[in-house]
């Protein structure tokens, strides 16, 4: 047979695979497109709507500036604007160095009891922002049980939004830290003991260089969480005004939704240049690691390591006594006056009072936001990084999904309520349901998981994705038969981020819930505004139990279901 020959009959199967290969390709295209317009529809026209708002009046009429010199014109504006930089910027000063001793004791000490340390000090991330608040008032209030300690001095203020925004974010910064100091090599650290060079010298020389960025990553995500956060500050701020309450206050007490827009934008101010400056040091990050890299495994040293044991059990003794304070108040029958043990605020809570209907809902909207959340960020991140076509958009995309990071939670709350309760919004039906707080949350935390699942897909060879389309096998396939199997552990771990931080979540929905959608956050915010601490701090214990419980179902889960998916994961048999 002739080499003509041959050639020709081979054409017609080669235009057969392209013809395939163009039909998944058209697909996956319109699926990209479908995903860029949920980021769209869902982060920026609510950003856009915020922009129009505040040049148009109560009738739509453009007024320019004139709200932005309204606002400025109002006394104690700056004041508000200089209370939320500065004590973002101490929280994120004492919050840090904290969450790095700590990560270091666990990942460069041989202490006992690594698990539980690490465990305890993730506790936080289960408990609404305002429990901590309550706690302090509890021990440090005009009431408190260690009052006497403080002498004149007063937790309200500004004192206490700081010990209570540090509680807040230890977990988020500490996650961080333990990521950056993971990655080390053991080379340089031997080449510096041959030289007979100090521990402090190697500590600046060595881990601090290699751990930088992940320091200024976890200062950002610190400050940009305070900046944006009023769940603490109304509780046990006082008088004292940041520009969180202040859109809090504009929208839910004067019902002025153009100067709301105002504050909402100057609050996304400071995050955003938080923001900036974690993308452009991000940019000039290097690999750690090398293939010849060699890992670090600590040495004991008695020491330093019973150091590292007193630090980290004092950190989780204060952790635990702001939830064991909570519980305590939950357990009793009134502060300070009768400490008899009872169990009515948890009845009046579930049984007597409206509160289980919120605490259900709130439930409702952890598993929606777990289901839907983890789908459409697993998918979306699939279709950036798999698929073939529009290598335009997919820069793009990603952009847009690390954004919704530097976009407070009020501001985008107050996004939602211009744009979907707009009167020519077709999409206007979602405006006060169920499915708008779903959404809110997914988008709000969708760049920690979009994180997450990027870096499960680069861990897989794109060969996959090429031996699929030479077996003329739709990429659709592949996907669910090969990278959900193999990427299965990063989505229960998505999966249980956006449950839990939904169940606590507080900011992003405060302005979107209806009567029929109130949920446990705002319940606990209500409750305390009217004085009934222990409910509030029972409605807060139930939610922290529920938090708990869903890591332990997640933590069984994960063992049963990887055992039974990743076993290709073990090494082969001799």
């Amino acid at each position: 047979m002739s080499l003509q020959h041959a050639l020709r009959q081979r054409a017609p199967r080669e235009t057969a695979v392209a013809q395939r290969l163009t039909g998944d390709d058209l697909i996956a295209r319109v699926l990209l497109i479908a995903a860029a317009l949920f980021l769209l529809l869902f982060l920026f026209a609510p950003m856009i709507a915020i922009f129009m708002r505040v040049l148009l009046d109560s009738r739509g009429e453009f007024v320019g500036l004139a709200h932005f010199r309204d606002y400025f014109a109002t006394p104690g504006v700056w004041r508000s604007a200089w209370n939320s930089v500065w004590v973002s910027a101490t929280v994120a000063l004492i919050t840090v160095p904290l969450a790095f001793v700590f990560a270091y004791a666990l990942t460069r000490s041989c202490m006992p009891g690594k698990g539980v340390f690490r465990l305890i000090a993730l506790i936080p991330l289960l408990s609404p922002s305002l429990l901590p608040a309550i706690s302090f008032i509890q021990w440090f209030g005009n009431q408190g049980a260690l009052r006497p300690l403080l002498g004149d001095a007063q937790i309200y203020g500004a004192p206490g939004i700081i010990i209570a925004q540090v509680y807040n974010t230890f977990p988020h910064a500490l996650m961080i830290l333990v990521t950056a100091l993971a990655l080390a090599d053991a080379r340089l650290y031997e080449a510096a003991d041959a030289l007979g060079t100090r521990a402090w010298r190697k500590f600046t020389t060595i881990t601090l260089p290699a751990c930088k960025y992940g320091l200024l990553s976890a200062v950002t995500v610190v400050f940009t969480y305070v900046v944006s956060d009023f769940g603490a500050p109304k509780v046990i701020g006082g008088n004292f005004n940041m520009l969180a309450i202040d859109v809090f206050k504009q929208v839910i007490g004067q019902h002025d939704f153009s100067r709301g827009a105002v504050v909402g934008l100057l609050l996304l101010v400071p995050t955003a240049l938080a923001f900036a400056v974690d993308r452009h040091a991000r940019r000039r990050l290097r690999a750690q690691l090398t293939a010849r890299s060699v890992p670090l495994s600590p040495r004991r040293r008695p020491l330093f390591d019973a150091a590292m044991t007193a630090y980290c059990a004092l950190v989780c003794a204060a952790l635990l006594a702001v939830i064991g304070m909570a519980v305590f108040t939950s357990a009793i029958q009134l502060w300070p006056y009768n400490l008899t043990p009872t169990l009515r605020h948890y009845r009046y809570v579930l049984v007597e009072g409206d509160m289980a209907g919120a605490f259900y809902n709130s439930l409702r909207l952890a598993g929606w936001t777990a289901l839907f959340g983890t789908a459409i960020v697993f998918v979306n991140a699939y279709l950036i990084e798999k698929t073939r076509g529009l290598d335009w958009a997919r820069p793009a995309m990603h952009l847009m999904a690390m954004l919704s990071m530097a976009v407070p939670g009020l501001v985008l709350g107050l996004g939602y309520i211009m744009f979907f309760n707009h009167p020519s919004n077709p999409l206007g039906g979602l405006y006060q349901t169920m499915a708008i707080l779903v959404l809110a949350t997914v988008v709000h935390y969708y760049t920690p998981s979009h994180l997450t699942a990027v870096t499960a897909l680069q861990q897989l060879d794109a060969e996959f994705e090429s031996v699929s389309a030479s077996l003329k096998v739709p990429f659709y396939r592949t996907f669910w038969r090969v990278t959900v199997p193999v990427c299965l552990p990063a989505l229960l771990e998505i999966a249980r981020y956006f449950f839990v931080v939904s169940l606590a979540t507080l900011s992003v929905v405060v302005f979107l819930y209806s009567y029929d959608t109130v949920l446990a956050s705002v319940a606990i915010m209500n409750l305390d505004e009217a004085g009934d601490v222990g409910p509030a701090a029972a409605l807060a214990t139930l939610v922290v139990v529920a938090s708990a419980a869903i890591c332990a179902v997640y933590a069984a889960l994960a063992r049963l279901l990887v055992a039974r998916t990743q076993r290709w994961r073990a090494p082969a048999a001799a």
